[in-house]
């Protein structure tokens, strides 16, 4: 697999971001640059323009704790012996309907 500008400016990025460095199109040169992978000034400078305004960590955090509170109503839903038997009977109307959308080929087959 080879490495892309986009991916290899993520990266860079990211690995500023925990180093607690500011996002530069100069810290992110040297860092591609370091890592041997050619990237154009065009990359590291829509990147640094793109996040002067945006706290990764903060992106982060907010990202890793989104699908935890998610489930969260569902396993509170669950706990309730009312509620159960009707949610099984929606989660059997889901599963039946997604399976009429399988015709048994994917989309890039």
């Amino acid at each position: 697999m080879t490495a892309t500008p986009e991916l290899a400016c993520v990266y860079a990025a990211l690995i500023l971001a925990d180093d607690n460095v500011e996002v530069t199109a100069d810290k992110l040169a040297a860092i591609t640059k370091a890592a041997k992978i050619n990237v154009e000034p065009m990359w590291t400078s829509m990147f640094s323009k793109a996040l002067e305004t945006v706290n990764m960590k903060e992106l982060m955090a907010s990202s890793s704790t989104a699908a935890p509170v998610a489930a969260a109503p569902a396993a509170g839903a669950a706990a309730s012996d009312a509620a159960a038997p009707a949610e099984k009977k929606e989660e059997k109307k889901v599963e039946s309907e997604s399976e009429d959308d399988d015709m048994g080929f994917g989309l890039f087959d």
